[in-house]
């Protein structure tokens, strides 16, 4: 069997950055056969060493991202969306860092951002990214996940 990966990313105390490490507490929870997953939190830098020793053929990192579009969407954020500068994420280093630094132990890694209504400390997570969450967690289960993806931030698809 594959073995495959979910990295989250995100601060509970943050509102909606909340979504990563909520889908951490649902999969743990409700495990996903064929999926392990690891909560990055507000450093997922920090998880590299364990990801490399599970050596995962699959790292799906999934992060609150500021995509321009609707609080609750859901999107698989290209390559060539990581580093512009309107891409937002609470993340301390920027995640083309992190993505880098995962595709040294699989090259299969995506990144799937969920756009997020109020990220500020002491909010509670917002209905739209609980739901947004909920349906991520149930394409994870599906054999191979589809996601719609970002193609540029200008066009707010």
């Amino acid at each position: 069997m594959t073995k495959r990966l979910v990295l989250t990313v995100g601060n509970s105390m943050m509102g909606d950055d909340a979504a990563g490490p909520l889908l951490a507490k649902l999969m743990a929870g409700s495990p996903i056969d064929g999926w392990d997953v690891l909560d990055g939190g507000s450093v997922p830098e920090n998880c590299l060493h364990q990801i490399r020793e599970m050596a995962p053929e699959q790292i799906v990192v999934v992060d609150a991202a500021d995509m321009d579009l609707e609080p609750g969407a859901i999107r698989l954020i290209s390559d060539e969306n990581l580093d512009d500068p309107f891409l937002m994420t609470t993340h301390t280093l920027p995640l083309s860092y992190l993505i880098e630094s995962l595709r040294e132990t699989t090259s299969n890694v995506e990144l799937i951002g969920i756009q997020p209504d109020v990220v500020s400390f002491g909010y509670p997570i917002s209905l739209d990214v609980k739901n947004a969450v909920e349906e991520v967690y149930e394409n994870l289960k599906q054999a191979e996940p589809v996601w719609k993806i970002l193609e540029n931030l200008d066009s707010g698809s």
